[in-house]
Formats: C-alpha cells, sequence, structure tokens
C-alpha cells in the first residue's frame, strides 16, 4: 500500500549491532571468547563503509556497540558519535541473555553503559540483546534495563526462531508492565493472519530486495507505524574468513549473499526515510544533550 503523497514519509529506525564476523552467536560453540584479541577484526573498515553509506543518503541512525569493542576502538566509537549518529549498548561481548544471571545481567548493562558514555561523552539510552534473547522467560531484564538507566530496549522479536523469539509479543513499541521501559520490536509484516520477519538481518539477505521493501512499505502504510531495521558491519563483508566445521545451516544463514547486502542497502536507503532509534521513539525532550 501506497503512502499519502500529501503526508510526509513515515521516518523509520536504521540500526547497526557492532559486532564482528567472529563474535556471532551462531559461532559462539565454534570460536572461544579467549582467542578473539588473537582473530584478524575487521569491524574497523566496515563500520568505515557504513558511515560513508549513510552520509552518502543522509542517513544519521543508531549503533548498538558492544563493550568490547569500545575498549579496543574507542576512536571508532566515538566517531559515532561526532558525526551525529547515536550510540547505544549491545551488551559487553554479546552474550545472551538467557545465558545470564539477572546479577550477571545487572553487573553487565551497567559497565557497558558506562564504558559507552565514558568513551563518547553522550548518554546511552538504548539497548539491544544478543541475539534478541529478551523473551517470556526473562522479562525481568527490561526491569533491570530501566534500573540501569536506559530509556528504551529493541531486544524482542516477536516471532518464531530456533535461537530467539516471543512471537506473542506485540509488533510494536510498547512499554513493560503498562508504565516500564520501552520495548522497541524488530518489525514484523502481518500477512494472512500471520507475522513475517522484514526488520533486516538473515532474512533481508536470504529474500530478493523486493520482499523487504514492499513489508516496509506495507508496515508504513497500512499499519501507519515506523519499521525498525538492522544488520550487521560483517554482512558487507564478504571478504571475511571462513568458518570450517560449521553446520550447513549455520553457513547458510552466515554467508548467504554477503555481496548483495551492500547494494540492498543503497537501494533501502533511498526508498524509505530513516532515523535515528532515540528520534523516531523517544520525545523531543528525551534526546536533548
Amino acid at each position: 500500500m501506497q503512502q499519502n503523497p500529501a503526508k510526509p514519509p513515515i521516518r523509520n529506525a536504521m540500526t547497526v549491532d557492532v559486532e564482528d564476523y567472529f563474535q556471532v552467536s551462531a559461532f559462539e560453540l565454534h570460536i572461544r571468547r579467549e582467542d578473539w584479541d588473537n582473530l584478524p577484526c575487521r569491524v574497523e573498515r566496515n563500520v568505515d563503509r557504513i558511515l560513508a553509506l549513510f552520509d552518502e543518503n543522509g542517513v544519521k541512525a543508531t549503533f548498538f556497540v558492544l563493550g568490547w569493542m569500545a575498549e579496543r576502538y574507542p576512536q571508532m566509537v566515538r566517531r559515532l558519535t561526532e558525526e551525529g549518529h547515536e550510540v547505544a549498548s549491545h551488551g559487553y561481548e554479546h552474550v545472551r541473555v538467557v545465558n545470564q544471571t539477572p546479577e550477571a545481567f545487572r553487573q553487565d548493562i551497567r559497565r557497558t553503559r558506562s564504558l559507552l558514555e565514558d568513551t563518547t561523552g553522550a548518554p546511552v539510552r538504548g539497548y539491544r540483546a544478543a541475539s534478541y534473547s529478551i523473551g517470556r522467560d526473562n522479562l525481568w531484564a527490561l526491569d533491570e534495563l530501566l534500573e540501569a538507566g536506559h530509556q528504551y530496549s529493541s531486544s524482542i522479536y516477536p516471532i518464531h526462531h530456533d535461537l530467539y523469539g516471543m512471537p506473542e509479543a506485540p509488533r510494536f513499541a510498547f512499554r513493560h508492565r503498562g508504565d516500564g521501559l520501552l520495548e522497541v520490536p524488530v518489525t514484523t509484516v502481518e500477512f494472512g493472519g500471520r507475522k513475517f520477519p522484514c526488520g533486516g538481518g538473515g532474512y533481508f539477505r536470504l529474500l530478493p530486495y523486493q520482499v523487504s521493501r514492499w513489508a516496509i512499505a506495507r508496515v508504513n502504510g497500512h499499519d501507519a507505524q515506523p519499521a525498525v531495521f538492522y544488520f550487521h558491519p560483517w554482512e558487507i563483508d564478504p571478504e571475511q574468513p571462513r568458518q570450517t566445521g560449521i553446520k550447513l545451516k549455520t553457513r547458510v544463514r552466515h554467508y548467504l549473499n554477503l555481496r548483495r547486502t551492500e547494494p540492498r542497502l543503497r537501494s533501502l536507503l533511498g526508498d524509505f526515510s530513516w532515523g535515528r532509534m532515540d528520534q523516531v521513539y523517544l520525545p523531543a525532550g528525551a534526546v536533548s544533550g
């Protein structure tokens, strides 16, 4: 459904999860965390390309950054803020919340928020859990985020998936417990009474671009809601080191159509209006300063 040409286009939220190829959950049984510092890190060159792409299209985005990255590449993280993008938290080292106790999670989010704020000199308002690992069994994490000073989370994916998902969750932004933390789920499109993912990641690479374009246009037009889109720096890097000994499903999920991601992103940025998460979802007064 086309948007009403008499109205300005809905501004959607463009987000980047700043982690490198060896930090993804799919590889956590194949690559030890203690080996991360010995692996070639490609995040800086990929973030450079992303920033150039955003600048070409006049887009400001939200970067959910690992604390691990901020410790090792503080200049890169500061540059995000200096160029007008929002820096938000992705946790310290991409540990899924389902594998953390409340106390471990509490320490993780507070450590990471403090580290990012010290690095950028800007407030950190948002949080995204590793692999969307907040769901029906650990909603206590949203209370912890609010207590730690976050204003919003984007950590629930309202679909069925073998690694994550809370299909009964609302499709669009909602307040936890009615007056708690603002949760902004990654976008799904509803068709034929079913919800389908259309917020980026592997689905964006797997399906033809026209499918994503149609789905986001439907969310903007039919639902009159902004969409939340995400991708990772490693998804525009087809030359990244290849892992061996991984299952076919994992190999397909991670490596399929990497060469097509950047051209598709270029089309996506031109076809829709995009902005930062905080500017799309928080009141104007909440993002000043």
